[in-house]
């Protein structure tokens, strides 16, 4: 999982949008400018979940708000080889910082979280936030391409999905709601 721009593809800002020409309106002029002030902005979730202009509004993100504004960018820049992707990852402490008190508070090594990212050219991009010395991302149980307005309820339902099956398939003796709770605390983690 790449977190730089250096092999992101960039183009001049056009205001095509809203967020286009709000970003323009801060003096960023290419693609990569954007990129790089989506990501450095801070990890947090915003009053909607599933509004990723809010980032914009309320200057902070999450991977799902953070790489669907910018997946939304890309399209009405006319970049349509960049795709906004959902994957399941084994989140815990090494590739996740701040979550391995939380999973060890319920004996849990991990578990698996979804995530969005941006491929391109076969690559996976997590602008999430700068560099944290965390280990990469680089092993996911499932993904999919989704669009931006799949982030918010579609993310949320195919991630209990997963949970759902992982419960069922692993020794793992806890409820659905419980597990689903440890992930909330997780994210609050954070956000912290």
């Amino acid at each position: 999982m790449k977190n730089d721009t250096t092999s992101f593809p960039n183009a001049r800002l056009k205001a095509t949008d809203e967020a286009s020409r709000r970003l323009l309106d801060q003096g960023l002029t290419d693609l990569q400018d954007a990129v790089r002030y989506v990501r450095d902005l801070p990890y947090g979730r915003t009053a909607n979940r599933g509004d990723y202009l809010s980032v914009l509004n309320e200057g902070v993100g999450t991977c799902s708000t953070k790489h669907a504004l910018l997946s939304h960018i890309c399209e009405h820049q006319g970049i349509d080889e960049v795709q906004l992707t959902l994957g399941i990852y084994e989140m815990n402490e090494d590739n996740t910082p701040g979550v391995g008190e939380v999973l060890a508070g319920y004996g849990l090594e991990y578990i698996p979280e979804a995530h969005c990212y941006l491929t391109y050219e076969d690559d996976r991009f997590d602008f999430t936030r700068a560099d944290d010395g965390a280990e990469p991302i680089d092993r996911f149980l499932a993904e999919e391409p989704i669009c931006p307005a799949q982030i918010g309820e579609y993310k949320v339902e195919r991630h209990r999905d997963f949970l759902a099956g992982w419960i069922d398939s692993t020794a793992v003796e806890m409820s659905l709601d419980d597990l689903w709770q440890i992930r909330e605390a997780c994210i609050e983690a954070l956000s912290s």
